[in-house]
């Protein structure tokens, strides 16, 4: 199975492809959609839905996990951070993607039992995972990565493979 995962911005898009077949992981590719500060934001929205896009038609995921808005402290970025997020619910609901949504606590919870952990513990858990040392330098990548990785340790992923399987039998 092919996962997307999306860590949501206005200046950066987080993403990365995973293929999880109910034991292993593997990193298919992995970026970022960046655009710039001065532009209109209506022109960077534009740009994240044409890149993000292209991203899905290329990869064609079966599922998406992506990172939930739950709680802001700035204030002045929860709106087009979740305009961001809007276009990609968007697109994804567009390919007719199921859509799987964790908050970044869900995320260091499901990753390394803790839900206060910091990005270097959440960092060495997508490494073993991966199965690697190496990462995407970007955090928002690394972000994207740690949020496909933890829809692989839920039960609709299971279930997901499970009809898949069923599939294969008849």
């Amino acid at each position: 199975m092919k996962i997307l995962g999306i860590d949501p911005g206005l200046a950066i898009v987080g993403y990365s492809i995973l293929d999880y077949d109910g034991k292993s992981t593997e990193l298919l590719h992995s970026g970022s959609v960046q655009t710039k500060k001065g532009d209109r934001e209506s022109a960077r929205l534009l740009e994240i839905f044409n890149d993000i896009t292209s991203i899905v038609e290329k990869y064609n995921p079966d599922v998406c996990a992506i990172e939930k808005l739950f709680f802001f402290r700035n204030y002045t970025t929860v709106m087009p951070v979740a305009h961001a997020r809007g276009v990609i619910l968007t697109i994804l609901e567009q390919h007719k993607i199921p859509i799987y949504e964790y908050t970044p606590i869900e995320v260091k919870q499901i990753l390394t039992g803790y839900g206060r952990a910091d990005k270097k513990e959440v960092e060495q858990m997508v490494k073993i995972s991966l199965g690697t040392d190496n990462l995407p330098k970007l955090d928002d990548t690394v972000d994207s990565i740690a949020i496909a990785i933890s829809y692989t340790r839920s039960a609709d992923a299971l279930e997901y493979l499970k009809g898949l399987t069923n599939c294969e039998k008849s």
